[in-house]
């Protein structure tokens, strides 16, 4: 009998099994998939819903899709090189846009494609860098700011005061608050389980923030499913543009509803609260976004203006004792050598050091 393999079965069939001699093979054409390629924005269509909730957030990710598919030019993809996407990064960036831009640009393409390979539709994927971003400035609202924008809010919508209060001594995100229902509200802590994050934190509410979540009676006698739930994202954003333009912030880009996150954690960080703290209560994913405040923590550098001070005249050298850097270990001997050398040292100590000549 020679090791040639004969066929089995039919070629039509679901499967074929080949043998010969010393094996035999089954083969199985269940699993063989037509290859087709799609567009971005055909993708973006079959996968929006499911990887992005309704939103300011949603809405700027199609944006975002939407001129990535135009500097394509429509082309359609069964996989996505590294050459294809250096490119993409490259037009942005001759576009004017900022390496931040283009981050969140390529985090939302990422995302999309991503869920794309997951489901077969895109059969490589690319290496996804981050660019490097310039710390820029961090805008928060002085206390003045806070009560001249907050009083504006008030005279038009107390719900909206409320909220802001609440945003402002929390540090939470705007739809944070907005999703908190009354079960989530235990005594004198406030837990947060729908984050940006995914991961959940319960902190500690201020005394103000203890008054603002109080709703007042109405007269339908039935309560809302939580304390901000009355008001929607949208609602919100216009009335804080119309109070800041009345009080003489409406040029400024950086006044808007997130500032009071920054606010919040600003004055955490300018209070003397640690670094790892802060990121605790703001619900950071990782230490790196709460580093963003630590040039704020200046308390332990005070300490350096004293040694930098030119020392007037008729002022004594600091001694060692005195010196607001000395060792709680060194100091103590410092001292002792100070007085020695200027010749204050106890008497005891001076009559035992001339006997021992």
């Amino acid at each position: 009998m020679t090791n040639e393999a004969i066929q089995e079965g039919g070629s039509s069939g679901h499967f074929a099994v080949f043998s010969s001699q010393n094996s035999k093979f089954r083969y199985s054409y269940n699993k063989i998939r037509e290859v087709k390629s799609y567009r971005i924005a055909e993708l973006f269509t079959a996968y929006r819903d499911i990887l992005w909730d309704d939103g300011r957030h949603k809405y700027n990710v199609s944006s975002f899709i939407g001129e990535i598919d135009e500097i394509l030019l429509g082309e359609r993809f069964s996989t996505f090189d590294q050459n294809t996407l250096d490119n993409l990064i490259g037009t942005l960036r001759q576009r004017g846009n900022s390496n931040a831009t283009i981050n969140r640009k390529m985090a939302a393409l990422s995302k999309l494609l991503r869920k794309a390979h997951k489901m077969g539709d895109i059969h490589s994927l690319p290496e996804f860098r981050r660019q490097k971003e310039r710390a820029g400035r961090i805008r928060f609202l002085e206390r003045d700011e806070e009560a001249r924008l907050f009083a504006a809010i008030r005279s038009r919508s107390e719900d909206s005061y409320r909220l802001s209060v609440f945003l402002v001594d929390t540090g939470c995100r705007l739809g944070e608050a907005l999703g908190l229902i009354w079960n989530d509200i235990q005594e004198h802590r406030v837990s947060f389980w729908i984050t940006k994050s995914g991961r959940s934190r319960t902190i500690p509410m201020t005394e103000r923030v203890k008054e603002v979540i109080k709703l007042p009676p109405t007269t339908e006698g039935r309560r809302p499913r939580g304390p901000f739930t009355k008001l929607t994202q949208a609602q919100y954003r216009a009335i804080w543009n119309e109070a800041k333009t009345e009080v003489g912030l409406g040029a400024d880009e950086q006044v808007v509803p997130h500032i009071l996150r920054h606010t919040c954690a600003s004055r955490l960080v300018q209070g003397g609260i640690d670094i790892r703290r802060v990121q605790m209560w703001l619900g950071h994913q990782t230490l790196s976004m709460t580093m963003r405040y630590a040039h704020l923590a200046t308390n332990d550098l005070d300490g350096c203006v004293v040694v930098l001070e030119k020392p007037r005249a008729d002022e004594a050298p600091r001694s060692a004792e005195s010196s607001v850097f000395a060792s709680p270990l060194t100091a103590p001997f410092a001292a002792k050598a100070a007085r020695k050398e200027s010749g204050s040292e106890p008497a005891k100590a001076r009559r035992k050091s001339s006997k021992g000549k």
